[in-house]
């Protein structure tokens, strides 16, 4: 079982900081003033109101964060009148957190971090379970150059109406408008492949993963509602850890909310949960005109 160490920790919430800022630097390419700002060895990223991307992941695995560096952090948010989201691994500094709470940010939410390594037999038993689906009618295969809109609008719909869970509500939630332009970002990024699951013949969903640096980053992944229940969403997995592990990767990574159909499915495939992150958010404070920085 694979088990959550610092250092491990470590890496996955670097790799998850990594790729914020590379779906703002694509923002920021289309015409969106986004920031990235250094601190505690990590960075925050802001790319606008509402963007998933919006977040400070990976503080308290470095040296402390002082006040001065907390202060420039803030003045950036300010000058855009944007809130801070940090999400705070449980396995790093808990000052850290409490530092953070002094200054006014508050507890929202969590996020479940899962892992699998990619094993050779892992992904046999994988292959396997594809060739079953298969049989019963269910293909995945990346998608072409020239269906990524196709993709965005599908994936789209799936995450606009998500499955009922009993769970926490989600910490985010977006307006359509907003999901297709965060999916138009997220495709787009470095790294990322893009993934359609078709159901005898028809688009039943979509999703994404990201190689960086031999982690397998799952994310972007949805069923349209027809297609429920019929394993789509578990063959969409499986298939693309397939594809992450022939790519050289020797880890997968997920994050879901607390007791979600998404937690569960990933669970069933083999995932192990590592650790928890707590959402500490700061309220948009009103600044001067922003002054961008990347």
């Amino acid at each position: 079982m694979l088990f959550a160490t610092t250092t491990l920790a470590r890496r996955l919430e670097y790799a998850e900081a990594d790729t914020a800022a590379a779906f703002a630097q694509r923002a920021g390419m289309s015409g969106a003033q986004i920031a990235i700002t250094p601190v505690g060895g990590t960075h925050a990223v802001y790319g606008g109101p509402g963007q998933p991307f919006n977040k400070l992941a990976g503080l308290g695995f470095a040296d402390g964060v002082d006040e001065a560096s907390l202060d420039r952090l803030e003045a950036v948010y300010d000058a855009f009148g944007g809130e801070i989201r940090v999400e705070q691994s449980s396995l790093a500094d808990p000052a850290i957190a409490a530092t953070l709470t002094r200054r006014g940010y508050a507890l929202v939410g969590y996020e479940n971090v899962l892992g699998l390594a990619l094993a050779p037999a892992v992904t046999a038993s994988f292959e396997n379970q594809c060739n079953a689906a298969r049989a019963q009618g269910i293909e995945i295969a990346a998608a072409a150059a020239d269906e990524t809109q196709l993709w965005i609008r599908t994936t789209a719909e799936g995450f606009l109406t998500p499955d009922a869970f009993d769970g926490p509500a989600p910490t985010e939630s977006f307006a359509r408008e907003s999901v297709e332009q965060i999916f138009a970002n997220f495709s787009a990024a470095p790294g990322c492949v893009l993934y359609f699951a078709r159901r005898h013949g028809a688009i039943a969903g979509g999703g994404s993963l990201r190689l960086v640096d031999g982690l397998a980053q799952l994310a972007g992944a949805s069923t349209l509602p027809p297609h429920r229940r019929h394993g789509v969403q578990s063959t969409l997995l499986r298939a693309r850890l397939i594809a992450a592990a022939a790519a050289g990767c020797d880890l997968a990574v997920v994050t879901t909310e607390p007791g979600s159909k998404s937690q569960q499915n990933v669970q069933r495939a083999g995932f192990t949960l590592l650790y928890v992150r707590a959402i500490l958010v700061r309220p948009a404070m009103p600044g001067p005109s922003p002054k961008p920085s990347c």
